[in-house]
């Protein structure tokens, strides 16, 4: 399958390309960028929601595609989590 590099706020993220007639697409486009940026922050998902101060249940939707995030938040949180990684913040880097 076809793999196509997005890059949000310096994050490049690598996805596999969706059938563009999938309804669903963009839920779960966004539901994948959003779990790999908190991927390479080494963190489960409540660290990333005790972190970032967002409830988990909230993010734990955005995660799993049930609920699509505001694409303004998604760039928000990528780029506090590329200026963490440039402080070298995190040891794990994926």
């Amino acid at each position: 399958m076809k793999k196509e590099i997005f890059n949000v706020e310096g994050i490049e993220i690598e996805v596999e390309k969706f059938d563009k007639k999938d309804t669903d697409t963009e839920r779960r486009l966004m539901a994948y960028k959003f779990k790999a940026i908190r991927e390479q922050t080494g963190m489960n998902r409540k660290d990333f929601s005790d972190w970032l101060g967002i409830p988990y249940r909230t993010m734990q939707e955005w995660e799993l595609g049930r609920r699509v995030m505001p694409e303004y938040v998604l760039r928000l949180i990528a780029y506090k989590v590329a200026n963490e990684k440039q402080k070298g913040r995190f040891d794990y880097d994926s």
